[in-house]
């Protein structure tokens, strides 16, 4: 997909795993879609945790 083709996808679901490793799972239009997938992901009960952040503004 070229970076045109994300430009409305501004939202994103980060996963840091357990040894503080972090991956971006995916991007989406909405909060609440980006939201929804990080609580759906969440619910594994493994020591991943899972978050949201607009694109361009990261947690430190």
């Amino acid at each position: 997909m070229t970076d045109s083709g994300n430009a409305m996808l501004l939202w994103q679901v980060i996963r840091e795993d357990d040894n503080g490793n972090r991956y971006r799972v995916g991007r989406y239009a909405t909060r609440d879609e980006a939201q929804q997938t990080a609580d759906t992901l969440g619910v594994s009960g493994h020591r991943q945790m899972y978050w949201i952040e607009r694109i361009g503004q990261s947690v430190q």
